[in-house]
């Protein structure tokens, strides 16, 4: 999880360089089938049908069928053809959804590889080589392979531009050197790939001369050491980089565009993290609602009135999710993915207080204390004081809530931005 900071656009510094992987590029794309004629739902009930007729949930391997699943282009309908979609309208995603859920099929568990699926996959499809892409989406959609994200750093976090983690150019090889630390990286403890991104030209300004990589996990320099939290858990981590090389071919993006390239993960990182659907009176306040039916002795007239104030707050939410996933059909995220992550922190944070409260001397109390390194964030399968405690990150991870309300401000509202003295300077230059 990071803190991406609203840096005005600029344009990146591109690097010569050639490109080895071209004939495969050809290859791949001629290779890819395509389909004749535009889907409609008709026709992707019947694909999802003829998948489950050739993989029956039942008698096939939950791997196994996922696989099949990418393969015939119903992992996410709207990914290029080849790519585990179909070139179809992202809308029809949920035909195919409702009839594999139908069948009772076996899904890819999103909540484990969210960072995969939210962040790093729309960026490897909008800036990866046909190779990278090829490589990377299919065991990451069946989540073969968890991501994480090697983004904010100890002194680099609501101003992520700052980043101070160097990727040097071995002009023997080719390859780039990546030495620094990162840091509150979700997953990084079961991740075997990560988003990476570090600076390769500190004579520019700070949003320029950031370069965007794919990052190995498992090779050697990098080290991850757990992030002991509030709740007593470890799901973040710092993670130390020290001499780990990483070959061109990883580098997502030209050279020194990497600001650019982040603003994709960072804006499709909000969206995920705001804009998940759930049903009407899930989650948080599903949780809190519960309390309310059960224990009527502690009912007062001003919790009721918090609670159907908060209710309200969710279903709004809810709908506006849903305004928000609509737009996605038509085009890319934009802005309004960080107001509905700045509005989810707020109402998670207030519910999970609430419900606090609804629980009275219960709400105090506290399952496990146990130090260990979860594969997922459980907001509702852990009991109030977990979300009470859990919830106060919210408005850290994804970008802090200062952050978001200034991108509210600039981009939904066009307020004049905030005077900002250093995106001219050099990085080298900066104050630190």
């Amino acid at each position: 999880m990071t803190d991406g900071q609203t840096g005005a656009r600029t344009d990146g510094q591109t690097g010569a360089q050639t490109d080895p992987q071209a004939g495969l590029r050809t290859a791949a794309r001629t290779a890819a089938p395509r389909t004749a004629a535009p889907l409609d739902a008709a026709a992707l009930r019947a694909r999802t049908r003829a998948l489950l007729d050739a993989h029956p949930p039942a008698t096939t391997g939950r791997l196994d069928f996922l696989r099949a699943r990418f393969d015939a282009g119903l992992a996410w309908v709207h990914y290029p053809a080849g790519l585990g979609g179909l070139d179809a309208p992202r809308s029809l995603q949920a035909v195919v959804d409702a009839e594999l859920a139908a069948a009772d099929a076996p899904d890819n568990d999103p909540r484990r590889i969210g960072i995969g699926l939210g962040m790093a996959a729309p960026t490897l499809l909008a800036y990866g080589s046909d190779e990278v892409r090829s490589r990377f989406l299919r065991p990451l959609w069946t989540g073969e392979q968890v991501w994480c994200q090697l983004f904010s750093e100890p002194g680099a976090g609501s101003d992520l531009a700052a980043l101070s983690t160097r990727a040097v150019r071995d002009e023997a090889t080719g390859d780039w050197i990546v030495d620094g630390q990162k840091v509150w990286t979700s997953s990084a403890h079961t991740a075997r790939w990560a988003i990476l991104i570090a600076r390769t030209d500190p004579d520019l300004p700070k949003h320029r001369g950031i370069t965007y990589f794919v990052c190995d996990m498992t090779d050697p320099g990098v080290e991850v050491r757990p992030l002991r939290q509030i709740t007593g858990e470890a799901e973040f981590n710092e993670v130390f980089l020290t001499g780990v090389r990483i070959p061109d071919a990883h580098r997502l993006g030209e050279v020194g565009d990497g600001w650019r390239v982040a603003q994709t993960t960072l804006m499709n990182e909000r969206v995920s993290i705001g804009g998940a659907r759930i049903p009407r009176e899930g989650g948080m306040i599903g949780k809190a609602a519960t309390v309310w039916r059960d224990r009527p002795a502690l009912r007062t007239h001003a919790l009721h009135r918090r609670l159907l104030d908060l209710w309200v707050d969710a279903e709004v939410a809810r709908l506006t999710g849903e305004r928000l996933r609509q737009q996605l059909v038509a085009g890319q995220p934009g802005p309004e993915g960080s107001a509905m992550k700045l509005g989810f922190a707020r109402l998670n944070q207030a519910i999970s207080g609430l419900e606090v409260e609804l629980l009275a001397e219960d709400g105090l109390a506290y399952d496990d204390w146990t130090m260990r390194r979860p594969e997922l964030v459980d907001f509702t399968g852990r009991e109030a004081g977990y979300r009470y405690l859990r919830s106060k990150g919210n408005s850290i991870e994804g970008g802090t809530t200062e952050v978001l309300l200034n991108i509210v401000a600039e981009r939904v509202l066009g307020l004049p931005p905030e005077p900002r003295n250093d995106k001219d300077v050099p990085w080298k230059d900066l104050a630190r």
